[in-house]
């Protein structure tokens, strides 16, 4: 039997799903369990998001997501202007330095835009209730007036993009 061989580049993994599915937790997890073995670095999708409306942003084949992705793969270092939810505009820039292994993780993390860069994508699910909680219970009442509005975008991304479709593995992290 032949294994496949190792990618050329750093191990670029997307962590996709709901708001609330556990998408940091797993993020989190996987770059503790991997970090005595290889350089790891986590990138958190929100950061490219322009506000509550903004998650076309990280579907974006031109937008800077995917450029970041680009230069990740390729061994450099990302930089992009993040989004500062407290004020509700662009604000500092960001940077990235290369890693052995880059842990992606948001909403849009795996569009298929994103899709071509990444070495592994993996798709979380986990019932709206459940997420419901989690979200409000991890960011309070600064998500309550929004969480409508950002469902209804994370429906049109999973009716246009189908990420869990397309996902090379598809768990769930709940009870």
């Amino acid at each position: 039997m032949n294994s496949p061989a190792p990618p050329a580049g750093p191990v670029l993994v997307g962590v996709d799903g709901r708001s609330g599915a556990g998408k940091t937790t797993l993020a989190a997890a996987l770059a503790a369990h991997l970090s005595p073995y290889a350089r790891v670095a986590v990138l958190h999708v929100e950061s490219f998001y322009a506000g509550w409306d903004g998650l076309e942003a990280v579907l974006d084949p031109a937008g800077p997501y995917v450029t970041a992705l680009r230069d990740l793969g390729a061994g450099r270092a990302a930089r992009w202007r993040a989004w500062d939810w407290h004020h509700a505009r662009p604000g500092a820039g960001q940077r990235l330095e290369p890693a052995d292994v880059v842990v992606c993780e948001g909403v849009g993390a795996t569009s298929a835009a994103a899709r071509p860069h990444l070495t592994l994508s993996v798709w979380l699910e986990l019932d709206e209730r459940m997420r419901r909680e989690r979200a409000l219970a991890r960011d309070g009442g600064a998500y309550a007036p929004h969480w409508e509005r950002w469902a209804a975008q994370e429906e049109r991304y999973l009716a246009a993009q189908d990420p869990a479709g397309a996902a090379d593995v598809r768990t769930s992290i709940g009870p």
